[in-house]
């Protein structure tokens, strides 16, 4: 069982790549990005694996500052299993101290979830991490609803969000940054409490 001094692994999912930079898909990165900042991190090349990593704290001075390792797989979405797991074990991060942020269809577009363990509802990314280390690590849900009309679901994930989406994007990504920060300072059920929409 993890305790308070094991390290945070806050993994945020996307594709590598500047085609994909600003695509649904890739809201995971965006809150990585402004993670790094806030901790006065830049992301450099990972030695262990397929990733980009920063090293930092996060939280209140004192007590409550958590070790975190903010991570970027760059081995494209459906192979983010390994990246992920063998930094896990490298930085020896508890699979509770693992969280994935991610975009997910089955939420309004805005809305945020946090929870623990789970399925991985279809999504690639998801899929691959807990093919390679089992379910039991957090969640933050993006949401970013579901594709309109007739339009498949990989094409609407790997679209740039829409003009009209982009002007709330900076606030959201700012508020699924602020659920991180709350999550490993704070535990996920007042986490919940204030960003569960």
């Amino acid at each position: 069982m993890s305790d308070a001094t094991d390290p945070w692994l806050i993994v945020g999912l996307g594709n590598p790549g500047p085609e994909y930079a600003a695509n649904r898909h890739n809201v995971g990165f965006m809150v990585a990005d402004l993670l790094a900042t806030r901790i006065g991190g830049k992301f450099k090349r990972a030695q262990k694996a397929q990733a980009q990593v920063v090293e930092g704290r996060m939280g209140p001075p004192g007590p409550l500052s958590r070790r975190v390792v903010l991570v970027k797989p760059m081995s494209y979405m459906n192979l983010s299993g390994g990246p992920v797991t063998a930094l896990r074990d490298f930085y020896k991060v508890p699979t509770d101290h693992v969280v994935a942020v991610h975009d997910e269809l089955d939420i309004d577009y805005g809305t945020l979830r946090l929870k623990l363990g789970g399925g991985d509802n279809g999504h690639n990314g998801l899929k691959s991490m807990t093919k390679a280390m089992g379910p039991d690590y957090h969640r933050v849900r993006f949401g970013i609803g579901r594709p309109p009309g007739r339009m498949q679901v990989a094409d609407f994930v790997l679209k740039d969000f829409s003009s009209g989406e982009r002007k709330e994007l900076a606030y959201l990504v700012d508020r699924a940054a602020d659920g991180v920060e709350s999550l490993v300072a704070e535990g996920l059920e007042r986490a919940q409490s204030a960003y569960n929409s």
